[in-house]
């Protein structure tokens, strides 16, 4: 099932590019966003201009738009969303945008309001504790207690609420209600009737107490303040959208994750002298230096020098790649071997680096955001109950009830109907499942992930670094008659050891692991032989280890024997590596990334809860198979030989199929496809830019985690959906109390409490789950 896809130029990606004649695309960064219907809003907006497409995602704040370059200007489209009551910026100028690999974009960031967030959740949060304190119980209650519940209340109101009054201004204009019409709406009916009872009714009278009284009674409500609701809904609505912030600010990091990979500096050849300079002043046509272990600056062609170059980040290839004079190298691989001297062919936003961070930018662009399930309700709930409280007031002063009853009643609706709970619904759950999550290796970003749990259906595992350790392990030493295994392990390890090379490296290491540990002796010589091994003398013995090509050479063929382990290691997709001394053929080494040990048992419980598991590799066909067998993966359920690009192409078929699709990786080349899948799972010890681009992340390097995972975001979900129920149950319950005109406020504080001490208690279960 090898896949092979037209890999998109980087002008099909590009920002402000043009994507067809005649038109143009540009990303704005849109502020004032408070919920995913706001994004639906402005997308809307958008989208009824002349020849404009736009996609808006509420998660990175970010409007991508295809517009017609003759009709609409980026003004026009900016001018649009500020109509809309938001906040909208052009893109930065070319020379800014383009930043190149290595470049730190981080300390530029703008601080997205979460400095101020976090200054209005703590003001609220010091000032109502002592407002709900004595409202809630008597004994605190001393002379004029009223007064300074107040004084503490109107800045929790006015100034860590103002975002929500704001807000709802905003939907007002547009005809529109969510969650913030109703946090608004109630918050500001609580402070103001407590206002004008204080200053105009009885409740500002010295020794006025709320007793605790579980009573039903008819009031008119001109001895009663509820100034504990309003601080306490405030505090706790923001400490949700706190969390919910913290989650978004991480959005984009995937990007800077991937620009990081990138060389900083670059040893350029000038006038026959190198030079140390910024990677950021390499220009098309120089010549650079990349020594042993360093990262090559950029994509280019060798023109000098041989070496193996470590690409898996990229191409997810285990094995190292052979380069010489005339072969192409990308940028922000390693340079594993001996000195090269590269061309740069392509810098700056034109490298495959670049196109791999638009390819990633797109997919989170092109990923809608997860429309929360209290914006969903708010939507029904908030004009039902904005009507109902209009509906009470008219009953009661049509009935002759009196101006002020029917105001206390009215109010009650609103006071009654604000969701207490249902700021800590979402965040308590998500508090108590994501610091369960930690300890059993497991990160959840956000609540957005929860939903797609339930629907993930298959799950797609990158090989290298994911199924298997990443790294070359030696699997078998197979002898000629009449050689030891021993010798074979201790003359070719020695010789081994005195190479760069990856996989000499794996046969040293494996040598010294399978002799229990002991010393290898020194070789007498060695000599590499690019692209074909190694030679040299160890104790007296004129010692050749590499390729077949290398023996022949020296005109030494292998044994039938040796042959045909050497064909049967290359058909499973391992690397076979010839030892040969004295003139005579001694033995055949097995190299290959080995499949870590749980690999198979966490498929099977991937399988258990209902997911079909697909291997998808850059490496070639014949290793994927013999891993996928391996770890039980059916052989038609194996892509092999696919590249960045087209793993983002495999992911979104698997969509068009009507799959819901995760997706585990741990590479820079898995990074696209981990945010284009409905679920990015990455391994914790793979690269930054993965970990960023993914939804979870696994601490562990272990799959069977992926499972866990799978099982506890689902079982957090299935909280967060208990709790959002009895949130609103509670105020369904209670409206009609409200609407007659019976509503306490001790009651209605009490049902506030207990409705938030069960939403509490019943997130705190989530601390019992265990991992299988």
């Amino acid at each position: 099932m090898t896949t092979r896809s037209t890999t998109a130029t980087p002008s099909d990606t590009s920002r402000g590019s043009a994507s067809a004649p005649g038109s143009a695309s540009v990303e704005l960064a849109i502020g004032g966003m408070t919920c995913a219907s706001c994004a639906a809003r402005i997308e809307k907006k958008l989208n009824r201009m002349d020849g404009v497409e736009a996609t808006v995602n509420y998660a990175t704040e970010k409007a991508k738009v295809t517009y017609r370059d003759d009709d609409v200007s980026v003004q026009d489209l900016i001018s649009t969303v500020e109509a809309t009551g938001y906040t909208a910026q052009p893109p930065p100028p070319p020379e800014t945008r383009q930043g190149t690999p290595g470049t730190d974009e981080a300390e530029s960031e703008p601080d997205d309001g979460l400095t101020a967030l976090r200054q209005r959740l703590i003001t609220s949060l010091v000032l109502s504790v002592p407002v709900i304190a004595m409202a809630m119980i008597p004994a605190l209650q001393f002379d004029n207690w009223q007064w300074l519940s107040l004084t503490l209340a109107a800045p929790v109101v006015v100034y860590a609420g103002w975002p929500f009054h704001r807000a709802a201004w905003t939907n007002l204009n547009h005809g529109a209600a969510t969650m913030d019409t109703l946090i608004s709406v109630g918050t500001s009916a609580a402070f103001l009737w407590s206002v004008w009872a204080l200053f105009f009714g009885t409740a500002g009278m010295t020794g006025m107490t709320h007793p605790f009284e579980l009573t039903i009674a008819r009031t008119d409500g001109a001895g009663n303040i509820y100034l504990e609701a309003a601080a306490g809904v405030t505090a706790f609505i923001l400490a949700g959208r706190w969390f919910e912030a913290r989650s978004k600010r991480k959005a984009g990091a995937a990007l800077r994750a991937l620009m990081e990979l990138g060389a900083k500096e670059v040893t350029l050849l000038r006038d026959g002298r190198e030079v140390t300079v910024p990677t950021a002043e390499l220009q098309v046509g120089d010549r650079f230096v990349v020594r042993p272990g360093e990262k090559i600056a950029t994509d280019g062609t060798v023109v000098e020098g041989t070496s193996a170059v470590d690409a898996s980040m990229l191409t997810g290839e285990s094995v190292p790649v052979e380069v010489a004079a005339g072969d192409t190298v990308t940028g922000a691989t390693i340079n594993a071997g001996g000195r090269l001297v590269v061309e740069a062919t392509r810098i700056g936003s034109d490298t495959q680096l670049a196109r791999m961070a638009r390819l990633v930018e797109d997919a989170q662009n092109g990923k809608a955001a997860a429309q929360r399930l209290a914006d969903r309700i708010s939507a029904v709930f908030v004009p039902i109950v904005i009507a109902l409280a209009l509906g009470t007031l008219g009953f009661w002063l049509g009935s002759g009830a009196g101006l002020t009853a029917a105001f206390t009643a009215a109010v009650a609706v609103l006071i009654i109907a604000c969701p207490c709970a249902l700021g800590l619904a979402t965040p308590t759950a998500l508090m108590v499942g994501t610091g369960r999550g930690a300890q059993l290796g497991i990160l959840i970003k956000g609540p957005e992930v929860l939903e797609t749990t339930r629907r993930v259906d298959t799950i797609v595992l990158d090989k290298t670094g994911t199924v298997t350790t990443g790294k070359m392990t030696l699997l078998a030493v197979h002898t000629a008659e009449g050689s030891d295994e021993n010798d074979v392990l201790r003359l070719a390890g020695a010789i081994e050891h005195s190479s760069e090379h990856p996989i000499a490296q794996a046969v040293a290491a494996g040598a010294v692991e399978r002799l229990g540990g002991a010393t290898l002796p020194t070789p007498e010589s060695f000599a590499n032989v690019p692209g074909l091994g190694v030679q040299g003398v160890v104790d007296g013995h004129a010692l050749l280890v590499g390729r077949e090509k290398l023996l022949a050479e020296w005109e030494i063929r292998l044994p039938e024997s040796l042959a045909r382990a050497k064909a049967e290691a290359e058909s499973a997709g391992r690397t076979a590596i010839t030892v040969a001394w004295d003139g005579e053929a001694r033995a055949v080494l097995e190299v290959a990334d080995a499949v870590k040990e749980t690999s198979a048992e966490a498929i099977e419980r991937l399988r258990a809860l209902g997911l079909t598991p697909i291997l998808l590799t850059g490496d070639n066909r014949a290793v994927a198979e013999a891993v996928a067998a391996e770890v039980g993966i059916d052989a038609e359920q194996v892509y092999a030989e696919v590249m960045p690009e087209d793993k983002v192409d495999v992911v979104k078929r698997l969509q068009a199929e009507g799959r819901s699709v995760a997706m585990v990786g741990d590479g820079v080349n898995d990074a696209a496809a981990l945010a284009q899948a409905d679920l990015g799972l990455a391994m914790g010890t793979g690269t930054d830019a993965a970990i960023e681009a993914g939804d979870l992340t696994l601490v562990r390097g272990d799959l069977r985690a992926a499972a866990d995972a799978i099982r506890l975001a689902r079982r957090t979900l299935s909280t967060i959906r208990t709790n959002l129920f009895w949130a609103f149950a509670y105020n369904v319950g209670a409206l009609p109390l409200a609407a007659a005109g019976l509503l306490n406020p001790m009651i209605a504080g009490a049902a506030m409490a207990f409705s938030s001490v069960f939403v509490v208690g019943n997130s705190l279960r989530l601390r019992g789950f265990k991992g299988a």
